[in-house]
């Protein structure tokens, strides 16, 4: 279990082994997003991307030495994605991409993860024309587990064959061994990646696709294993699922292979996100080395898998949270583990973060601007480094041995829970007093469908966005220019009164039916209302990956949340003074505030759902005062929230649902509340969505081909729905005949009179000679319908 180094001292200091399951692959100055961005716009090559690439490679193997980690891995690098890559590295490639075997390009890589405009191996690196209506779209994006992550959907068809069409995960081990580091590669495991694909064949079971795959898993192991591996981490979270016989049978079929077929490599089993529950028979039966445990997200586990474990494996003890920025408590979790040690031995175990550091940012140091107290209370990845290097050490040699450390850990837990800037209480009242009438309209929606119409006068298949527009150079220059203080508040507000009057005047001309600010007063849609709420905290380089190159700063929510003063209602009035359609006021839903932060956790998420809520609650009846008739409240990340067992789903939903309702339900029938959800499976939840009772919902549907309204026809959802027809993930233009065909689609599942028009998501991330052909060709075919149905 050691880690061998040209550079190691002789005689480091005794250790219990430490691990992590995989680190940020961005860079601490997004390194990653930069190269990226830069090689798809033509203006760096092939060659440099992968040097970038390369360097944040070496740098993540580097520290993680210097911080004494045993276990380092490699092949969690990528370019864009894990699950891509497996698909990639599997040669699970559909056939619409053009692979005719050998050794996948980079611009088939990037084709499947971004879409292409043309010609797969011609239009997806340099210099090709916006604004084509040909060419592939991206595979299919849905979020990892109940994460913000974003993973490529596999697809898989019957007969589908598989081959190693890539030895990344070789060529990153070897790569690390030549500069003397001995890594444990990381892979997806077989059953999660065939579980988490789909096919476009509904009655196909993709798991039946199992033993044609296993020998090219059989394969890439016995390669590692002759290019010196001793460790392989292969990753099965979906043990943290609710699984049925067969999905155990299978996942037993795979690594019974793998123990026959390469013996003498060691194999740590790793799930995370929840705990194994019923999978624990079937996990602890394996014939593995090791196997991971979340101690972070399910520490309840521990003991029935100390009590069933056989005595030779391998426990590796995730104690160090993977997913949130809390500063650990070391002496309490020395605590919980030093009797496993003393019970096992310190030879069979191992000491590790709960999950991937992918998801949380990459140092603290390179936060200058938090105050002292709060940057006391908070670790980065960087420091859940030197936080399992101190477990580490405190295990072997005991707690003296880090005195100093502990002491320190110890100070900052105990002054963060004695903190008075955590607890308001004027905001305890005011949660105490809701009363169940605060969580419904005043009338169902039919009685309200009429006031609306009759307020509004739209027409038939009306046209709207999700929200934002396009974040060009000039914005992001622009608010970085008032940062520095370079732009006066003057200058900034002249600046962003001309963008939001420009977008809002195109879209008129275009005959958008709602039309929307552009929110080019945001950097982010959590960001913003945070900085504006009480309880929030913000980092200048607290960067996570969402997916490919796009990154989010997610807020710190360190105590009770309130509402100073209003937050939007001033651009958004003054968008309506410039058009006599209605403007959308554009708000993020509570759960959506919650999920996509870093939520405290010395209260119940719950709680602190609601407070959010009863914050936007008094937004929303200032964007009414204020003469705004339709208000949409985002809630993305509802679904992502979902529990991973069912059992646990009740509970969440029950509060999800209130807490959306808390937030929308005190306003007049007449005014319009819409929401927003994306890249979601809405069948397990489709209950709730309709408990939510918003006037209008849109949803993303275009790369999934509208398969996404099958729940929504199962439960004959009476409300309105606005079914995605361009997908803003890729820089595709979708032509009209496409959107028309969408809608059509959406029509034999959807009542005409229930169906909005408008895209997957939000524009921010595009670009406008993207996004003006794109517009426009949703108009027309808006137009198209009307007609058609008219006719």
């Amino acid at each position: 279990m050691s880690l061998s180094h040209t550079s190691s001292s002789p005689n480091p200091p005794p250790s219990v082994p430490t691990a992590t399951l995989g680190v940020p692959r961005i860079g601490p100055r997004r390194e990653l997003k930069t190269a990226l961005e830069a090689f798809w716009s033509g203006k760096i090559g092939q060659e440099a991307l992968l040097e970038t690439a390369a360097g944040l490679r070496v740098a993540n193997w580097a520290r993680q030495h210097a911080a004494g980690i045993a276990h380092i891995p490699s092949n969690d690098f990528s370019l864009y994605d894990q699950v891509l890559d497996t698909a990639v590295t599997v040669g699970a490639i559909p056939a619409a991409y053009g692979w005719k075997g050998g050794p996948v390009s980079l611009e088939t890589y990037f084709a499947l993860a971004r879409g292409t405009e043309g010609d797969v191996e011609a239009c997806a690196v340099h210099g090709h024309a916006h604004g084509s209506t040909s060419g592939l779209p991206a595979l299919e994006m849905t979020k990892w587990f109940d994460t913000n992550y974003h993973y490529l959907v596999p697809e898989f068809s019957r007969g589908q064959e598989f081959a190693l069409a890539s030895t990344k995960i070789i060529d990153e081990f070897r790569e690390a061994a030549a500069l003397g580091y001995r890594t444990r590669p990381v892979l997806i495991g077989p059953v999660t990646f065939l579980k988490l694909g789909k096919s476009r064949d509904e009655a196909f079971d993709t798991l039946s696709l199992l033993p044609g795959l296993l020998p090219v898993y059989t394969e890439i192991l016995r390669r590692l294993a002759a290019h010196g591996a001793d460790w392989v981490q292969i990753d099965e979270p979906v043990l943290s699922l609710d699984l049925d016989d067969a999905t155990r049978a299978a996942i037993a079929s795979a690594y019974g292979m793998f123990a026959r077929a390469v013996p003498g490599l060691k194999i740590q089993l790793t799930s995370y996100f929840g705990a194994l529950g019923d999978n624990r028979a079937t996990a602890l039966s394996l014939p593995v080395a090791g196997l991971h445990l979340d101690l972070a997200r399910a520490p309840g586990q521990l003991d029935a898998v100390l009590a069933e474990a056989p005595a030779g494996l391998v426990l590796s003890l995730g104690v160090i949270d993977g997913r949130n920025v809390w500063r650990a408590n070391l002496p309490a979790i020395l605590d919980r583990i030093e009797p496993v040690a003393a019970r096992r031995g310190t030879d069979h175990l191992i000491v590790s973060a709960s999950c991937s550091l992918l998801h949380v940012p990459y140092d603290l140091t390179l936060e200058t601007g938090l105050d002292a107290e709060l940057k006391g209370w908070l670790a980065f990845a960087a420091q859940k480094l030197d936080e399992l290097s101190i477990l580490g050490r405190a295990l072997a040699q005991g707690r003296d041995a880090v005195k100093d450390e502990l002491a320190a850990s110890a100070a900052a837990a105990q002054t963060r829970a004695a903190s008075a800037r955590i607890h308001n209480p004027a905001v305890a009242t005011r949660l105490a007093a809701v009363k169940p009438e605060d969580t419904r309209r005043a009338h169902p929606f039919s009685e309200r469908r009429e006031a609306q119409r009759e307020a509004l006068n739209l027409p038939r298949f009306p046209t709207t966005t999700i929200g934002s527009f396009p974040q060009t150079s000039e914005v992001r220059k622009a608010r970085a220019a008032h940062t520095r203080g370079e732009l006066d508040n003057a200058g900034y507000d002249a600046f962003l009164r001309k963008e939001t009057a420009d977008t809002v005047r195109w879209q008129d001309e275009i005959g958008l039916d709602v039309i929307v600010h552009g929110e080019f007063e945001r950097n982010d849609m959590v960001q913003y209302f945070g900085e504006l709420l009480d309880g929030y905290a913000f980092t200048r380089n607290g960067w996570v990956q969402s997916y490919g190159s796009r990154c989010v700063r997610p807020p710190v929510i360190f105590g009770d949340v309130s509402r100073p003063q209003p937050m939007s209602v001033e651009w958004i009035a003054y968008a309506q003074s410039l058009t006599d359609k209605p403007v959308k006021g554009m708000l993020t839903g509570p759960v959506t505030m919650l999920q996509w932060s870093f939520v405290r956790d010395d209260i119940l998420r719950a709680d602190v759902c609601r407070q959010i809520a009863l914050a936007l609650r008094d937004e929303v009846a200032d964007l009414e005062a204020a003469g705004i008739r339709v208000i949409q409240i985002d809630e993305p990340a509802i679904r992502e929230g979902l529990p991973l067992r069912k059992a646990d789903w009740k509970h969440y939903l029950d509060w999800a649902v209130e807490s959306f309702r808390l937030t929308s339900s005190g306003v007049r029938d007449e005014t319009q509340i819409h929401t927003h959800m994306c890249y979601s499976e809405f069948n397990d939840i489709i209950d709730a969505i309709g408990a939510m009772d918003a006037d209008v919902i849109s949803i993303e549907t275009s790369r999934s081909k509208m398969e996404l309204l099958d729940a929504f026809i199962t439960y004959r959802y009476p409300n309105e729905i606005g079914p995605g027809v361009y997908d803003i993930h890729s820089p595709r233009v979708p032509s009209v005949a496409e959107m028309v065909e969408l809608l059509e689609k959406a029509c034999q599942r959807l009542a005409a009179d229930q169906i909005w028009v408008n895209p997957d998501c939000g524009l921010k991330t595009r670009k406008w000679e993207e996004v003006r052909p794109a517009l426009i060709n949703l108009v027309a075919a808006a137009r198209i319908l009307r007609e058609e149905a008219a006719g």
